[in-house]
């Protein structure tokens, strides 16, 4: 009797190493996957910035900021003077349009709308409009690495589409996810020395993304970057990113703030 006890109790031990293991309780690999790295910032410089611009896409080359403004109405494209804030070109999109996010594109600009569906493409020393180019569903950020014939641009979902930057025709996309969790409302995107850091909508957070995984490997947490008292309207969030290739600066500002700020990304404190 005692045998046979035996050797139903090593039965069932062999079923159970038999059984895949979402069948059995045990933890997938992702979930002992390591978390993203958590960072905050310190404040470098900051430089003063046209509070009425509902920013929506940001980019630097040369020691202009290029913004890209939103709302119908009231949407532009401009060359800023980084350091004193002075808008020295400017284009307004035709009110029926809300400007969206922007990417700079060798010597072109490339701009998205939000709800229209078109995108426009000018020329980088004038802002002669070239050409348009259209794309289904919701226009948001927009990113370049500068070095591939490829464009990333978001749509307020979780994915995050390829272009192709001769034919602006979409070539893939990817989810983007932290561990098993797609991350949605992407909003402003920009190149960061081989990831693509990514403004979440609504939030004070920015995710460091692989373009090659779609996986957010780190945040960085910019909560108190600006005083409360000048994000007294609902839409004053966190929302543009550029960076400076060349001296390795990062730049970050947001709808209506009255400054852009340049900050250095440091650990938390653990």
């Amino acid at each position: 009797m005692e045998m046979r006890a035996t050797r139903r109790l090593l039965a069932f031990v062999f079923l159970l190493a038999a059984l895949p293991e979402s069948l059995i309780g045990q933890p997938s690999h992702r979930i002992h996957a390591t978390r993203p790295a958590e960072y905050t910032f310190k404040i470098v410089r900051t430089f003063p910035h046209d509070p009425n611009a509902f920013k929506q896409g940001l980019a630097y080359r040369d020691g202009f900021l290029y913004e890209g403004t939103g709302l119908k109405g009231r949407s532009s494209l401009r060359k800023v003077r980084l350091e004193t804030g002075e808008v020295v070109q400017q284009v307004d999109l035709a009110p029926e349009f809300f400007g969206e996010g922007i990417t700079l594109l060798k010597n072109e600009i490339v701009q998205l709308t939000w709800q229209s569906q078109i995108g426009f493409v000018y020329n980088l020393s004038d802002f002669h409009l070239l050409r348009q180019f259209s794309y289904p569903g919701e226009g948001w950020g927009l990113t370049t690495n500068g070095k591939s014939n490829e464009l990333f641009m978001s749509d307020g979902t979780s994915e995050i589409r390829v272009l192709d930057s001769g034919t602006l025709a979409e070539k893939r996309r990817f989810t983007v996810r932290d561990g098993d969790t797609p991350i949605d409302r992407l909003n402003e995107l920009e190149f960061v020395d081989g990831e693509i850091f990514a403004n979440v909508w609504q939030t004070d957070r920015i995710a460091r993304i692989s373009p090659q995984t779609g996986d957010v490997v780190g945040w960085i947490d910019l909560k108190s970057l600006l005083s409360p008292i000048y994000r007294l309207e609902s839409g004053a969030v966190l929302n543009g990113i550029a960076y400076d290739s060349i001296r390795k600066r990062l730049f970050v500002t947001g709808k209506l703030w009255p400054s852009v700020f340049e900050i250095r990304i440091v650990p938390k404190p653990k």
